[in-house]
């Protein structure tokens, strides 16, 4: 007689175990625990086997003839259940040992040994964000390049192209790497240009204010009402005029304040190559009191939650805007007012561009180029930290050209 689920729940163990038929080989064997357990009885070649199919309650008497349905189908084509049930679960196991993911950790703890803490962790980060939670399940040798193509152009569709971009040539490495290791034999991500998916980025024009109007800017900036590390950031920025994301993402241990010098590494920058600010008396000064404000932490300008994280990239953006500057400067812009203004005080246009960061460095001179000029763009930085503060106080000087 088949087994009811009143009948299951009302069995008690007894002094030894307990067999509950259900037909066709399948009982509930009730152990003198209390404990019910699925259990299939069949023959294979003669021979009697039983195979577990789980505990009840947790594998209900629907679900435990289901399995033992699909059992029998499988003795019937001629297979032991038990037999390829093992050669499955071992199947899974070295699928998920070659799963994408897991090639990708393993890829990324050889790739970080030479890279920065803070660059490393964002690489796991947007992994684990973008391209998990599309490829990393699949077995890495299986992947094909459309699947890459969806996935990029997934992050592509939020705004996000940079990170798109990078998704794909992070995920071609760690298909290089699966590759020499034996993991796979192809890399789909070869196949794909970020030309051919992603949309043409248009050319960025940063809002900027007239240089006439500097002035009146560093006025507002020395009586801005808001969180001092925000006010000393934007300072710092108009006497260093590096991008925003070099700014917020400055760590202590980047500065030498004794020999006014700023050193940001390759990770950090743009160009991918290391740049040195020199300090003005000025840019020190205000580092000075920053390190009152977040000497605590690793950070120069950290975040508000997490001091081991830096502030928004939204924060200057922010404070401009209320002091009534919106849509008509950003942080980006103090890099061309600096530019304006130094070229028309007639300083060496090498020296600028070296000072931006802009020019293009090939991987020979890339460790010789970002210091090049330092002596002439050490007096640069200084007579532009005095023209601000004539700037700031009234006394604006006019320059004449000088010759190149």
């Amino acid at each position: 007689m088949p087994l009811t689920d009143t009948a299951i729940k009302k069995a008690k163990p007894g002094p030894k175990p307990v067999k509950l038929s259900d037909g066709q080989g399948l009982y509930l064997l009730v152990t003198e625990t209390g404990s019910k357990l699925w259990r299939w009885k069949y023959r294979v070649d003669g021979k009697e086997k039983v195979m577990a199919l789980g505990a009840y309650p947790d594998v209900g008497l629907a679900q435990a003839r289901d399995a033992m349905g699909d059992a029998r189908k499988l003795q019937a084509s001629g297979a032991d259940p038990m037999v390829r049930r093992k050669a499955d679960k071992v199947a899974r196991k070295l699928s998920a040992e070659n799963s994408f993911a897991a090639v990708a950790r393993l890829w990324w703890a050889h790739w970080k040994a030479t890279r920065s803490d803070s660059h490393t962790a964002y690489v796991i980060r947007r992994l684990e964000a973008d391209v998990f939670p599309a490829i990393g399940t699949r077995p890495v040798d299986a992947i094909e390049a459309p699947e890459l193509v969806a996935m990029v152009k997934a992050i592509a569709e939020r705004g996000a192209l940079d990170i798109a971009k990078r998704a794909l040539q992070t995920t071609g490495q760690v298909f290089r790497y699966a590759i020499a290791h034996g993991k796979a034999k192809r890399n789909p991500a070869a196949d794909i240009k970020p030309g051919d998916i992603l949309p043409a980025r248009k050319k960025v024009n940063y809002a900027r204010l007239d240089t006439k109007e500097l002035p009146e800017l560093l006025r507002h900036i020395e009586s801005y009402q808001g969180a001092a590390v925000t006010r000393l950031a934007i300072k710092l920025m108009a006497l260093t005029f590096v991008r925003t994301s070099e700014l917020i993402g400055a760590r202590w241990e980047e500065f030498d304040l004794d020999a006014k010098r700023w050193d940001i590494p390759a990770e950090r920058m743009k160009m991918k190559t290391p740049h040195i600010v020199p300090l003005s008396a000025q840019a020190v000064n205000i580092l000075k009191a920053l390190h009152l404000i977040s000497g605590h932490s690793p950070m120069v300008f950290p975040g508000e939650r997490d001091h081991s994280k830096p502030m928004s990239n939204n924060t200057i953006l922010g404070a401009l805007a209320r002091m009534g500057y919106k849509g008509r400067m950003t942080g980006h812009g103090f890099r061309g007012i600096a530019s304006t203004l130094l070229h028309e005080m007639g300083f060496n246009h090498a020296h600028i561009e070296l000072q931006l960061a802009h020019q293009e460095r090939d991987a020979v001179s890339a460790a010789y180029n970002h210091a090049t000029y330092l002596r002439e763009r050490a007096k640069m930085m200084q007579q532009w930290a005095d023209y601000l503060d004539n700037c700031t106080t009234g006394k604006v000087l006019t320059f004449k050209r000088k010759a190149a």
